[in-house]
């Protein structure tokens, strides 16, 4: 074995009791739920048996997590840059999320366009926090001020645009899958930023 082998065996034993802990079982009850003894639980914990992969995809689905969440490696981009578009006033921070979810940190200088046939509907929903500044929530005929700290929840089938107001203004949204694609599809990039 490798010494990178080695190291991703300690981070998966080290991921599946991290992960029994967070949930509040006991080896027993994990044990149980995974259809292993307590005993072979152990040793999968504490190194003292070999990783098996019909093993590991059941404590995967016991724990609530993917076979590829729980043997992911350390990623390299631990650190990212932002992506400025300069043209809508944007500076965009990608953060990894799930793979049906996307988090994307923006910050934004430019109010959401007043124009209502320039507000964007697909299917999903959005969710977001507005993390310093104001921002203008224009949700259909209706106009929302998001202060610092207060967050706006809603379907996406609604005509939406987000903006700064009165100075720049960063945001967290949230997108489910279908909201992902439907900014996707309107040029933005892989990150299916908001508005």
């Amino acid at each position: 074995m490798t010494q990178e082998d080695g190291d991703l065996d300690s981070l998966v034993r080290k991921r599946i009791r991290a992960l029994r802990v967070a949930q509040g079982w006991s080896l027993e009850e994990l044990a149980s739920r995974a259809h292993l003894s307590q005993s072979s639980l152990s040793r999968i914990e504490n190194g003292r048996r070999r990783l098996a992969l019909d093993q590991l995809v059941t404590l995967a689905r016991a724990l609530g997590t993917t076979l590829d969440q729980l043997v992911e490696t350390a990623a390299d981009d631990v650190v990212t840059s932002p992506t400025i578009d300069g043209a809508h006033g944007r500076m965009r921070w990608s953060i990894k999320a799930d793979p049906g979810m996307s988090v994307v940190r923006q910050r934004m200088t430019e109010p959401p366009p007043g124009n209502p046939a320039r507000m964007r509907a697909h299917p999903g929903r959005e969710w977001l926090v507005v993390l310093s500044g104001t921002a203008t929530l224009m949700l259909g005929h209706r106009s929302f001020r998001l202060e610092a700290n207060q967050a706006a929840e809603f379907p996406t089938m609604m005509p939406h645009a987000i903006g700064a107001e009165g100075g720049p203004c960063e945001i967290l949204g949230i997108f489910d899958r279908d909201a992902r694609r439907g900014h996707q599809g309107d040029g933005d990039d892989a990150q299916g930023a908001p508005e």
